[in-house]
């Protein structure tokens, strides 16, 4: 295997030419290209997702009555919007490392050599279809959202009050009469009583509804949404301290770290792989290098712990794995040399690890 340098752009063309709908491309291995398909090697990057929960607070148009006419004793008596950070989720993406695209090369009698790329032209699979990858869940909690339009529910009289004060009493009037209407039916004292059970569940369904939107109209309603904003970190090969990577507010959501509206939230990420201090000589850094020339070149990440705070709140406690706090290792080049059993390699896309050699 031939090392290649600045390739990436390479890679992108090769790529783009083969490219399909799916996320993996297959290229093979012809006497056109020399028997040579060029793939990439990733570097790590963390992808933190933030949950936000964004709270609405609605004030009801006959709050100041609440307490006297429906004994709310808190009602909300202001506009406001408040966002809470409920979670905060990593995820380990690598992406291409321009200094490490490389062209595995396969001798001629090789049978049908190929080999899957991503998009992106990071390896996956040598002479093996790739495994089929489960999406992942995305789905947000779902909010709640305040009661349907309080006034289509008004009487003609509440209507033609002449004040707000005056509303405010018709209505409670109004509240006070569904309580009852459910009371009498639960008990079984109603005077038109629901004939079966589907008409009894729309019955009082509909009081239930109408009773809570009267009631907003006092109390005030809630409004509450979900969403997520992402920040991406690209480690180099030190360790990284408590670096602020966004900031929070309770009044305006997640922002940048630059912005002093915010709260930091901040990220460690220790190094835990040993380091070996190798004093190699000329003719062992030559080795070294021609051994890295010859075969195909794969990642062995290092291990970190990293930690995601935020107020003294730790929001991420894991231990993952980091291609820039490893090193590469080589399959040499016989191993695909085989022609009645070509060799299968499984990597790990996002690492350049091998996750599987059948033979």
């Amino acid at each position: 295997m031939i090392r290649i340098k600045y390739l990436f752009f390479l890679v992108a063309l090769i790529t783009a030419s083969c490219a399909t709908a799916q996320k993996t491309t297959r290229v093979n291995a012809i006497k056109a290209n020399n028997w040579g398909v060029i793939y990439s090697l990733p570097k790590t990057s963390f992808e933190v997702t933030m949950l936000v929960k964004k709270t609405t607070y609605h004030r009801g148009d006959f709050y100041p009555y609440a307490q006297r006419y429906l004994g709310i004793e808190n009602p909300i008596t202001e506009n406001r919007v408040a966002y809470t950070l409920e979670k905060i989720d990593v995820t380990n993406k690598g992406i291409p490392d321009k200094e490490n695209s490389f062209m595995v090369e396969f001798r001629g009698r090789t049978v049908e050599p190929y080999v899957y790329l991503r998009e992106d032209g990071l390896i996956v699979t040598i002479n093996a279809e790739p495994e089929e990858e489960l999406p992942a869940d995305t789905r947000l909690p779902e909010g709640t959202k305040p009661s349907s339009n309080p006034r289509r529910y008004f009487s003609q009289e509440t209507l033609m009050a002449g004040s707000t004060a005056k509303q405010a009493e018709l209505v409670a009037r109004q509240v006070f009469d569904l309580r009852r209407s459910r009371g009498d039916i639960l008990s079984g004292e109603a005077e038109s009583m629901p004939p079966d059970g589907n008409a009894y569940k729309v019955v009082m369904e509909e009081i239930d509804t109408q009773e809570r939107a009267l009631t907003e109209l006092f109390s005030g309603s809630v409004e509450t949404e979900y969403f997520t904003t992402t920040y991406t970190i690209i480690p180099d090969h030190t360790d990284i301290q408590e670096q602020m990577i966004a900031r929070f507010s309770e009044k305006l959501g997640p922002l940048d770290a630059d912005n002093l509206a915010g709260e930091p939230v901040r990220l460690t990420l220790t190094n835990k792989t040993p380091s070996v201090d190798m004093q190699l000589t000329e003719r062992e850094l030559k080795r070294l290098e021609d051994k890295l020339s010859e075969g195909v070149v794969y990642n062995v990440p290092g291990k970190a712990d990293l930690r995601i705070e935020f107020r003294n709140q730790v929001f991420v406690q894991k231990e993952v794995d980091v291609v820039q706090f490893g090193s590469q290792d080589v399959l040499v080049k016989r191993m695909f040399e085989n022609q009645k059993q070509p060799i299968q390699v499984y990597f790990y896309p996002e690492l350049g690890a091998i996750r599987q050699i059948i033979q």
